[in-house]
């Protein structure tokens, strides 16, 4: 269930996203009287279609893209008959130059403006709710198996990042932290300070979704938030609001330590002791085969909660909007410094709808969707045949030389393209498929 979960949001965040892009290419077109054959969500085999005035609109049913057939260009078709024909006034390649460049960034610029709206609505209507350094820090961190690694331990507190004092805790696992390099985090333990350095190649290891929410987390104190229906605490007479005191008699403060204790108890019963009010209650119970109990835990750390302005909104959702590029370009770079491996940074559509997870989140499933947009839009910016950034490349030099490249280098270039694209299409699914088998 939660792959169908996964492979269904995936498909309708891009299906959004894909579809709102050819729309940009289709809408230019239109705009400059240029005739659009096609506008198809997914790729062919076709699922169905129809006609409405010059163009065929239909859904394909590889749902991992879709096009745009414009006649007059030379694109992913490679329609070579149609081009060896005598130009038409309604064609691509009759208009001019400035006119094809605009039809070409269509695509890119809806899915900025897409990108952007997101994260804009998004910061309208959830605001920012964070944990302050000097509240994660009454506990400290809870340190996982790669926290470990690189010599954090539980029970640090934070109190630097990069040699600066820190606000927000979402600082401490940003960007700035594994994008940059020979980046840092200051640690008080028993008292001291330690300096603990992380190796630009870290991000490698949190490619991992669930590796990267289980790095460091704040010690939570909890209680009990909402129950699963039918799961073990419902069932067993477990009360929102109950606070965990101990599992078959080792004490519990903690929100890991709890989970800890579940993973040892996988398949077993366990006695959990709880306060309820003033009193204390014995509750037995069976453990699942997961290891849970079927319970949402309600952090009793003070969380600060900020509301956003409209204006407030569109400054801070087109920063966050930007950011994502700004991120991309940094990834791209520690890539070519050879600081990170292109296997352990690149993911492809399996990597992707393990980024959604098996439930169905709207609020995550937005964020990301705004993400991916912003994403689509710079890789369809680089400068490679076959992407719209290498149309636009191609198109500039003309503007700037008023040379127009023949139709038989666009059709070479168009061929370069489309295989670079499918190999590396190729190696991102082979990929992904590694990283999840190994």
């Amino acid at each position: 269930m939660e792959v169908l979960i996964m492979a269904g949001q995936l498909i309708l965040g891009l299906s959004i996203l894909v579809g709102l892009h050819e729309w940009g290419h289709m809408a230019a077109a239109k705009m400059f009287g240029m005739r659009v054959e096609k506008y198809f969500i997914g790729f062919p085999p076709k699922i169905f279609s129809f006609q409405k005035g010059e163009t065929e609109y239909g859904i394909g049913a590889i749902p991992l893209g879709g096009f745009v057939k414009i006649s007059g260009m030379i694109d992913e078709s490679m329609d070579t008959d149609a081009m060896s024909k005598e130009p038409q006034p309604w064609e691509f390649r009759s208009k001019p130059a400035w006119q094809r460049l605009i039809v070409m960034l269509g695509g890119i610029i809806v899915n900025v403006v897409v990108g952007i709206f997101i994260f804009i609505v998004i910061a309208y209507n959830e605001g920012d709710r964070f944990l302050s350094s000097a509240e994660v820090n009454k506990y400290g961190i809870v340190a996982g198996e790669l926290a470990q690694e690189i010599g954090l331990k539980t029970g640090d507190k934070i109190v630097k990042v990069n040699g600066k004092p820190f606000a927000n805790f979402s600082d401490v696992v940003s960007s700035e932290v594994f994008l940059g390099s020979n980046s840092s985090y200051t640690v008080n333990r028993d008292g001291k300070e330690i300096e603990i350095d992380i190796p630009n190649n870290f991000i490698e290891k949190l490619s991992d979704p669930e590796e990267k929410g289980n790095f460091i987390r704040p010690l939570e104190p909890f209680r009990i938030g909402e129950l699963v229906p039918g799961l073990p605490a419902e069932k067993s007479g477990l009360k929102t609001g109950d606070k965990v005191v101990s599992i078959n008699g080792t004490p519990i403060r903690f929100f890991h330590e709890m989970q800890a204790e579940l993973q040892k108890l996988r398949g077993k019963s366990a006695t959990l002791v709880v306060q309820r009010g003033n009193e204390q209650k014995t509750i037995p119970m069976s453990i699942t085969d997961e290891g849970t109990i079927g319970i949402m835990s309600e952090s009793l750390l003070n969380y600060t909660t900020v509301d956003y302005t409209l204006g407030q909104a569109i400054a801070i959702g087109t920063q966050d909007a930007f950011g994502v590029v700004y991120n991309n370009i940094k990834g791209f770079g520690k890539i070519f410094r050879g600081e990170v491996s292109a296997s352990k940074a690149l993911s492809g559509p399996i990597g992707i709808a393990r980024m959604f997870g098996g439930i169905w989140d709207w609020a995550r499933f937005w964020q990301l969707t705004g993400l991916l947009s912003m994403v689509l839009a710079f890789m369809n910016a680089l400068p490679i045949p076959a992407l719209d950034g290498g149309h636009a490349v191609i198109l500039s030099y003309e503007i700037v030389s008023g040379r127009k490249p023949s139709d038989k280098f666009l059709e070479n270039a168009q061929k370069v393209g489309m295989v670079l694209l499918l190999g590396l299409m190729a190696f991102a699914i082979f990929n992904d498929v590694w990283k999840a088998v190994f």
